[in-house]
């Protein structure tokens, strides 16, 4: 009776501790690098310092991992599409990332010590939830043909990156894909798209979800997998695209979302969504892997008023982030925060500096405050303290102290570690 008892009051200490990633990853989509650096963008500190390699100093700022996108054929979607009238099938020079381009961009990436996040687009140009159009090359197959041929692409696209050296620790089979992917040929009046409340595409949408993550798992089964959403404001159509992975047999690792309160709104929009799918889906882990704020001025398409909170300049952008950073500490499923386009730099080049949500000044080329904010994201939720400090009695089951793996301690530890108390992570020095 008395090892039942024992055994009980272990099992009680390891379920009363939440799941909590042992590491967080923070740091951003930098796709367009090389492009500013050809350019000639001069990137410099905050103290006004330059940049001499914008990689290997964002990972002394504390940043551990970088995201890339890759498009299967942009030159060709180029040659057909720049002078497209509609905005939404025409060619878009920032979205010229094929294989050879981020060759050496990954491996710098990889080469810094930082990991590396690799998003597939599985388009020629920008796919996302208004288009999620067919490379050129792909249009004519039938679904069984594209089953195929996704499962060949992504086990070549990784083939060819592992020879080169480079191997993801996270990858995305699909951008933004809350209504599927590979809908049809560019402007598809009736795309394939699924939609919640229609069995429409659902099926069809797994098999090519799970041909890419069977080829990614076959050439890279360390990676991560991430299934990458952004309707954070619409929970229910939100949670309805995880219960349908399950349903579908899609194995993934990591729920990916896209939050921009320009677009969504504030906080409280991203807390429900998180609430959900801690809910819902507690065994898999969480990543906003998109975000920003501007600087300076309202972007195009904002159609969420935040200034009160967040007013338009460099305070405010970093008071956004610290926010953000705060907010995401509630949640112990949330273990990794990835900033969008943070390299946008149009100082000392001829580029346009219209976008105004990056992590550097295009009028001065300097870091902003946001992005110290940015990397504390790392360490923000580990407490450090010295076992002087400590009460080594014996403590309440409110004030438990717990090892990583979730073992209940009887007394405040002396030995020198991370630890869990009141759901945070704790550094004994």
């Amino acid at each position: 009776m008395k090892i039942k008892a024992l055994l009980t009051a272990v099992w009680l200490c390891v379920a009363a501790l939440p799941a909590m990633s042992a590491q967080r990853y923070v740091g951003g989509d930098i796709s367009l690098l090389p492009e500013y650096e050809k350019a000639g963008a001069q990137y410099k500190a905050p103290s006004g310092e330059p940049i001499a390699d914008l990689i290997p100093w964002l990972h002394r700022q504390g940043m551990n991992a970088m995201r890339v996108r890759l498009f299967v054929n942009p030159a060709k979607y180029k040659e057909l599409h720049q002078n497209d009238a509609n905005a939404d099938t025409r060619y878009d020079p920032n979205a010229c990332q094929d294989l050879e381009y981020i060759k050496p961009l990954c491996k710098r990436i990889v080469d810094s010590g930082m990991d590396l996040m690799l998003d597939f687009h599985y388009s020629d140009t920008w796919a996302d939830p208004a288009k999620q159009w067919t490379p050129i090359d792909w249009e004519g197959l039938t679904d069984e043909q594209l089953y195929q041929k996704i499962y060949d692409y992504t086990r070549d696209v990784l083939t060819q990156l592992k020879d080169y050296g480079v191997v993801p620790a996270f990858i995305q089979p699909g951008n933004e894909i809350s209504y599927g992917m590979l809908w049809g040929s560019a402007g598809t009046s009736s795309p394939k798209k699924a939609l919640m409340g229609s069995d429409a595409n659902w099926e069809r949408f797994g098999k090519l979800l799970r041909q890419a993550v069977k080829a990614c798992q076959e050439v890279c089964p360390d990676a991560k997998i991430i299934l990458h959403t952004e309707r954070v404001a619409q929970v229910d159509v939100l949670k309805n695209f995880y219960d349908k992975m399950k349903e579908l047999d899609v194995p993934y690792d990591i729920i990916g979302l896209s939050y921009y309160p320009y677009f969504h709104g504030g906080l409280n929009v991203l807390d429900k969504a998180l609430q959900s799918m801690q809910n819902n889906f507690l065994s898999k882990n969480v990543m906003i892997v998109e975000t920003g704020y501007s600087y300076k001025w309202e972007l195009p398409g904002t159609n969420h008023d935040n200034t009160q909170t967040w007013p338009y300049s460099e305070a405010g952008q970093a008071k956004f982030v610290t926010d953000l950073v705060t907010d995401l500490e509630k949640y112990d499923q949330v273990d990794g925060l990835f900033w969008w386009w943070l390299e946008y730099n149009a100082y000392g080049t001829s580029l346009s500096g219209w976008y105004n949500a990056p992590l550097f000044d295009s009028t001065t080329g300097r870091a902003t405050a946001a992005l110290s904010a940015l990397c504390s994201y790392a360490t923000s939720g580990i407490v450090t303290l010295h076992p002087d400090d400590l009460d080594p009695s014996g403590l309440s089951d409110s004030d438990s102290w717990y090892t990583i793996a979730g073992r209940c301690l009887s007394a405040a530890p002396t030995t020198p570690g991370l630890y869990i108390r009141n759901h945070r992570k704790v550094m004994v020095q």
